[in-house]
């Protein structure tokens, strides 16, 4: 595997962050501001750079290269892979009739199924129900096939997120790149840092992503009352305190952040859907449970591999940015210091990652964790 990085910040040349190589049919995943992705000429300029490159765009809400993080770039990782090869496909969700579940379950049937080891998934983040589309990916999965990913992110504007593959990035795009090789070996890990506090209530209203009713009380009215003077904040100071989810559909509890609140409706929109009868709890962490928690999805990513990492793609939640602050590299120097300063480290901040729970095959959306896939030939 041999891979090249580059970073382009507003007005500014590109600048490689390694030494500059010649790759051969190079993956080229361009993460970054959504504003920079927008210009109509950035396809082109990548183009240039990469004559032969399969160009996969994700807008962010702050790209990953190596242990640093930047929120008013572009950053560039092309691979080339000398072992294994890779498909990519691609599905919008604006341009058809099919719903998240349908989405999900198409993409991943356009991949021929005999060899098919891993499938990273860029998601469009605006208007995707993430736990539809994993329900429907997992559907269509054969073998168990690992999936891993994130929905594309707009840092905490929630304005629009933008993704595409050998175009200009746009919306409603999702891509899924599937690897196969017998010699690859990919493994992955999770991990949120967070903890639950206050009552569990039990969810007696919602819809979907729609959260209403809480103990047969307005939802918002309750959060509102919890997050007391911050509630002016909302609803970007939700992604401070998101919600612990324990559903009897589910082995284990899911974390929940509200991305938006409907005044009208006096609901909650949330990342994922939120069953009735499901019980709730508020969460909340600092700097070092963050830190902590990246360290331990580090080493367990490592801890069933035969072969040393060459890749780390990385895919971290807004709410652990907002937290972190001006320590947000921080969690990313915890992944580095574990699986060494010699492997390529490639990711963004989103809207939800996507990853199956440690030790289990279907893919979940979560929320509020650091999600890291390693990979060799």
């Amino acid at each position: 595997m041999k891979t090249v990085q580059l970073q382009k910040h507003k007005n500014k040349n590109w600048e490689y962050l390694t030494s500059k190589q010649e790759l051969k049919n190079p993956l080229v995943l361009a993460f970054g501001n959504r504003y920079l992705l927008e210009s109509p000429t950035i396809y082109n300029e990548i183009r240039t750079l990469f004559p032969d490159g399969h160009i996969v765009f994700g807008s962010t809400c702050g790209d990953i290269a190596g242990n640093t993080v930047d929120d008013e770039s572009i950053s560039i990782t092309a691979i080339e892979f000398e072992k294994s090869t890779f498909s990519i496909k691609t599905s919008n969700i604006l341009n058809t009739e099919m719903d998240s579940f349908k989405t999900g379950n198409n993409l991943i049937k356009q991949f021929p199924s005999e060899g098919l080891k891993f499938v990273y998934v860029i998601s469009e983040g605006s208007f995707v129900n993430g736990s539809q589309l994993t329900k429907g990916m997992n559907a269509a999965a054969e073998n168990a096939t690992l999936i891993t990913g994130g929905l594309c992110g707009d840092e905490a504007r929630f304005e629009k997120t933008l993704a595409s593959y050998n175009e200009n990035p746009k919306e409603g795009e999702l891509i899924a790149i599937g690897f196969y090789g017998e010699t690859l070996e990919v493994t992955f890990s999770i991990h949120g840092g967070w903890t639950p506090f206050g009552p569990e209530r039990i969810v007696t209203k919602s819809k979907g992503n729609m959260l209403y009713e809480l103990d047969n009380q307005p939802a918002l009215d309750l959060y509102k009352k919890y997050l007391g003077d911050k509630s002016k904040e909302l609803p970007g100071a939700a992604l401070l305190y998101p919600l612990n989810v324990k559903s009897s559909d589910e082995s284990q509890s899911i974390v929940r952040s509200i991305l938006n609140i409907d005044e009208a409706e006096n609901a909650m929109i949330l990342a994922g859907d939120i069953p009735e009868n499901s019980k709730v709890q508020l969460m909340m962490t600092n700097v070092d449970n963050i830190a902590n928690a990246s360290e331990r999805a580090a080493r367990q990513a490592l801890e069933l591999r035969a072969k040393k990492p060459e890749l780390a793609l990385l895919v971290s939640c807004i709410g652990r940015k907002l937290v972190l602050d001006q320590r947000v590299e921080e969690e990313i120097e915890e992944v580095v210091n574990v699986v060494g300063d010699d492997i390529t480290i490639s990711g963004f901040y989103s809207y939800g990652e996507i990853a199956p729970f440690h030790g289990e095959n279907n893919c979940q959306l979560h929320n509020q964790t650091m999600t890291i896939t390693l990979i060799s030939e």
